[in-house]
């Protein structure tokens, strides 16, 4: 996000006033610019910063940010645009950003990348390597999007550059803002003569609106998603520019604005504490900040309509244009830059979830001194050029040399910084992606080198062999439902139905249910081709099958009513199809205590499949691996330098001693439990490594590699299940 957009001196001015860096304000300055809304951005970046560290909450003033940007770049493009003779050509503003917008945010990256190297496994190196790369194309927020809606991704660390999401917005929303308009201005000009404000009004009203209305549509529908859409975002920059368009034009008396300015703080101020945002916004409640800043502009309004008012502002706004505010809001670009990575890291370095208050006022500092020196050293020198003394640190050159000279050192470094991020990003994606290529031959591993859930089942010999898949391996280790598409994404309510197995035999196992269900098709696919009998699939992510009316994604929690309108429709088509047997899982792990549970939302579920007479392959849920109430990932923790062990958990932690499903097999007669714990755990621990093999691909998917070791015990278990065949 632009917390310092590129603005106009005055929002009345044809041109901006450019000082230089660290000099004085100049009485035209003091007279027509708005210092209370460089106090209001202080003000917002404050809470930004203070409810990150220390209440891991959205404030709004995010929000409050993009309203403003949307107001001083609005204002700018809309007053050049109806300026007669003014270049429309888009150049100039394109370039003014690209100097106001990227050398702090590359210096940032760039300290990033080597935190990222010093503190954070090379498991998360591509992660940080794609985001990096999104960032500086000012595509991070679909970036960020993607991964919300990735169900494989959702367990994931916080990335130390999610907070460039709104930048992304915003750069997104200057270039198609800074084209339309110029478009419609070059166009039109001739024909609407003085009637332009009016036109630009009128599409931009009509613009606010259908983005709003797409906000709170895109929220009800995908929350997650939509917080970083730029579609439902635009509305908040959008009235912004609208109110930039009409502000000259408003006169208002003074206890009116009073009024405005103290609403406008309260509601500001106290967003963070009673809404939340992060579940929230960018829905209706988003336009409690983005109002507030709307009032909060409009309350000193006839200080630029209005000659007669002399200048006068409401009191809070004189007293956010004091020195402290407006010298915090100089820097809050590069403030809410180096907050949030610097926060994060720290978190990484002490495996906390949380800050204490002395960690946090230390981040808090730091980000600080490091906001002013980016800001002093390397914003206003390339933003204003450098300040006097440079000027005058070579007397002998023309002052033209004498101003370029450290300009254009200064603007190569951070474009060689650029560069190196840049290459350094796709370098490591060609490294993971060749490592990756190689472990193709997992399919292919030998079955005495790597046991994997052998050693447990049959007591094999493991010999001392370089674990499989790599932990850069790992995450691309993932069963062919997946690969083929034969899963159901979040947004899909289709039913997907691929074959497995031997296509050509008449018997029938349908495997449906969740991504926990999912996993299995490696083994059942090598059953199913050495035993005669076919898999069907009908499954979608996240969504187990259930008679839950409200049901949630497990791990975060997020409302999934899609997963009961595909429940409803995949119920109805399994009991048509008369599968000879259904397989899914009858269990999950509790939430409030250790161990699993079979939830009292699957007995409608065996209801149903005893009243039409279909058996079920009730299989015991796999462990997830959670520490501190939150999934981690095992090649993460072995990336880090821990071992088969200190990177497992406890078996009665994550598994009750005896398997929930065996409470129920006397109601319902179709019920035939499966339990592979002995296969994944020993009896004291789920380790994250057994027969030289990686247990899971992620925090709780078993990993298509020891899924393969698993089927040699799955086909003894089927096989007494089904009465098919008998493997002793």
């Amino acid at each position: 996000m632009t917390l310092a957009p590129p603005r106009p001196a005055s929002v009345t001015d044809p041109g901006p006033l450019r000082r230089a860096a660290g000099s004085p304000p100049k009485a035209r300055d003091a007279a027509f610019y708005r210092h209370d809304l460089d106090g209001l951005r202080g003000i917002a970046i404050a809470l930004v910063a203070v409810f990150h560290v220390w209440f891991g909450r959205v404030s709004g003033g995010v929000d409050v940010f993009l309203a403003l940007s949307g107001f001083f770049f609005g204002s700018r493009v809309l007053r050049t645009a109806m300026t007669p003779g003014a270049s429309l050509w888009p150049g100039p503003e394109i370039l003014r950003l690209v100097r106001r917008l990227l050398p702090a945010l590359v210096v940032v990256l760039a300290a990033s990348a080597v935190l990222t190297i010093l503190i954070q496994p090379q498991t998360r190196w591509e992660t940080f390597a794609d985001q990096s790369l999104a960032s500086l194309g000012y595509f991070q927020n679909w970036e960020l999007a993607n991964t919300a809606s990735d169900y494989l991704r959702a367990g994931e660390a916080v990335s130390p550059l999610q907070h460039i999401w709104s930048m992304s917005v915003q750069g997104q929303f200057y270039l198609a803002f800074l084209l339309l308009v110029f478009g419609c201005a070059l166009l039109f000009r001739r024909v609407l003569g003085r009637h332009q404000r009016t036109a630009f009004v009128v599409l931009l009203s009509a613009l606010t609106i259908a983005s709003f209305v797409y906000a709170v549509h895109a929220h009800n529908t995908d929350q997650a998603t939509a917080y970083y859409n730029t579609f439902a975002r635009a509305w908040e920059l959008l009235l912004g520019a609208l109110v930039g368009a009409l502000v000259g034009h408003l006169r208002l008396p003074m206890w009116l604005r009073t009024t405005f300015a103290v609403v406008a703080l309260a509601a500001i101020l106290s967003c963070g504490a009673l809404i939340d945002g992060v579940n929230e916004f960018p829905g209706p409640w988003a336009l409690v900040p983005v109002g507030a800043t709307v009032l909060f502009i409009l309350s000193a309004a006839n200080r630029v309509a209005d000659p007669h008012t002399g200048g006068r502002m409401p009191w809070p706004n004189r007293l956010l244009a004091t020195r402290p505010f407006v010298a915090l809001g100089s820097m809050a670009y590069s403030l809410y830059l180096w907050h949030w990575p610097l926060l994060i890291y720290w978190l990484a370095y002490t495996g906390e979830d949380r800050v204490n208050f002395l960690e946090g006022a230390v981040v808090l500092l730091v980000s600080g001194v490091l906001a002013w020196l980016t800001t002093r050293y390397i914003e206003n020198p390339l933003r204003y050029g450098p300040a006097p003394a440079a000027a005058d640190a070579a007397p002998s050159l023309p002052l033209r040399a004498r101003l370029r000279r450290p300009t254009i050192a200064l603007g190569s470094v951070v474009t060689l910084l650029a560069v190196a991020l840049t290459a350094t990003s796709f370098t490591w994606r060609k490294h993971v992606t060749i490592e990756r290529a190689n472990g193709k031959e997992l399919s292919g591993l030998s079955a005495r080198d790597y046991p994997g859930a052998r050693a447990l089942t049959e007591n094999a010999k493991v010999p001392k062999l370089p674990m499989r898949p790599t932990v850069l391996e790992a995450r691309k280790d993932l069963p062919r439902t997946t690969e083929d598409g034969c899963i159901s994404d979040f947004d899909n309510v289709d039913i997907i139905n691929c074959t497995y197995g031997d296509e050509n035999a008449e018997r029938t196992i349908a495997l449906a249910g969740g991504s926990h269900a999912e996993h299995w098709i490696t083994a059942l696919d090598l059953l199913g081709r050495k035993y005669g009998f076919k898999v069907v699939t009908y499954l979608k992510m996240g969504c187990p099958l259930t008679t839950e009316q409200v049901p949630l994604v497990m791990g975060n929690n997020q409302p999934y009513p899609k997963c009961r309108e595909w429940n409803d429709k995949v119920m109805d088509k399994l009991i048509a199809d008369r599968p000879d047997f259904v397989f899914t899982t009858s269990t999950r792990p509790w939430n409030i205590k250790p161990g699993d549970v079979m939830p009292a939302t699957y007995i409608g579920i065996w209801e149903r499949f005893e009243e039409a007479g279909i058996p079920v392959l009730a299989m015991r849920d796999t462990p997830w691996l959670v520490r501190n109430g939150k999934p981690y990932f095992p090649a993460d923790c072995i990336a880090e330098g821990g071992d088969a062990i200190s990177c497992g958990v406890k078996r009665s932690d994550v598994l009750s001693e005896r398997n929930p499903t065996l409470d129920f097999v006397d109601r319902f007669s179709v019920l035939r439990p499966l339990d592979m714990s002995d296969a994944v755990c020993r009896p004291d621990i789920c380790r994250a490594v057994e027969g030289n093999v990686l247990l899971y691909h992620d925090a709780h998917h078993i990993s298509t590699t020891y899924m393969r070791t698993m089927a040699d015990e799955l086909g003894r278990q089927l096989g007494a299940a089904t009465g098919w065949w008998a493997d002793r």
